[in-house]
């Protein structure tokens, strides 16, 4: 949960750098962005989890996870910021409304990766407890 604000900060910083308003559109590219910055967040302290009821303490624990998710985070990171790449330089007949949403989503999203990959590791070993919780099945 705490990738979304930020992300939600670096897209608007970048809606108003580009000189883009929040419409329907942007709206529209801000929901894709949660869902994907909740994903990567989601990835990575459920992989700690998993470390950490193999038996290691949260320190090892998050810093393996954070070094086996990096790849995966950057890879649909990258592909997502050049999948909409070309709506953000756009020109022609209807580009201009949908040039928000590409700014929003790439913008957003590359405040949001750098923050995946540098303060959840870091927030997780503050909140984390110590003690691992195993599930009864």
């Amino acid at each position: 949960m705490l990738t979304v604000p930020l992300a939600l900060i670096g897209a608007l910083i970048c809606l108003k750098l580009y000189g883009q308003t929040m419409n329907i559109f942007s709206q529209i590219g801000l929901i894709m962005l949660i869902g994907l910055v909740s994903k990567n967040g989601i990835l990575m302290v459920e992989f700690a989890n998993q470390k950490k009821q193999l038996g290691r303490n949260k320190k090892e624990a998050i810093l393996e996870a954070a070094a086996s998710r990096f790849r995966p985070i950057l890879m649909t990171s990258f592909a997502t910021i050049l999948g909409v790449a070309p709506m953000v330089f756009a020109s022609g007949a209807g580009a201009e409304s949908r040039i928000s949403m590409g700014v929003s989503v790439a913008g957003g999203l590359i405040f949001a990766t750098f923050f995946t990959l540098y303060i959840i590791p870091a927030m997780y070993s503050y909140i984390s407890s110590s003690k691992a919780t195993f599930k009864s099945e």
